[in-house]
């Protein structure tokens, strides 16, 4: 059973090229990632398009082929729920879970495995020197804008100034006394 190109395409595109379980992107790895069954044809698992998620190579390794049996834990599906729901990002770059399948889906998968919480520093990073540069951009735009009104007034203040000193020619001259004869 295997994964036609078109669908293989479809699921990847879904990711927008990113593993399901971990975020890491194709542009990352250097290449394309897995499609995992998330419940494995070993266990009926099929190749119909919910069933299917795309993976990176380690997350793959790690599930493996695991489906549990009665009164064992499951994983976290994203296909289901979203990351949010079943892990917090702490600003060290660890995930910590919020549920219990949150917490067997990190041990299951080592989601805190060294290069993935480097991954997420750096990630972390540069999100914030982006929103730095926006907010530098912002600034320098207002910027910007008030130097343009700043000259905008300098300019009127200006005009009146030439205003205000030919009325007060006009008034001296008219307040003279009449010269004597």
């Amino acid at each position: 059973m295997t994964v036609s190109p078109d669908l293989r395409l479809a699921v990847r595109t879904r990711a927008a090229f990113a593993c399901e379980y971990c975020g890491v992107t194709e542009a990352d790895t250097g290449g394309e990632l897995t499609i995992d069954h998330f419940r494995p044809r070993a266990y009926d698992g099929s190749n119909d398009p919910d069933n299917l998620l795309y993976c990176c190579h380690s997350c793959n390794t790690f599930k493996a082929d695991y489906w549990p049996l009665p009164g064992e834990p499951t994983l976290w599906n994203p296909r289901e729920s979203p990351v949010a729901a079943h892990f917090l990002l702490l600003a060290d770059g660890t995930l910590h879970p919020r549920t219990d399948q949150g917490s067997f889906t990190l041990r299951r998968l080592r989601l805190n495995r060294s290069p993935l919480v480097a991954y997420r520093q750096r990630r972390m990073a540069q999100t914030e020197r982006e929103r730095l540069l926006d907010r530098y951009r912002e600034l320098v735009t207002a910027l910007d804008q008030l130097t343009s009104q700043q000259a905008a007034l300098l300019r009127e203040q200006h005009e009146l100034l030439q205003l205000q000193r030919e009325l007060l020619q006009l008034l001296l001259a008219h307040n003279d006394p009449p010269a004597e004869s």
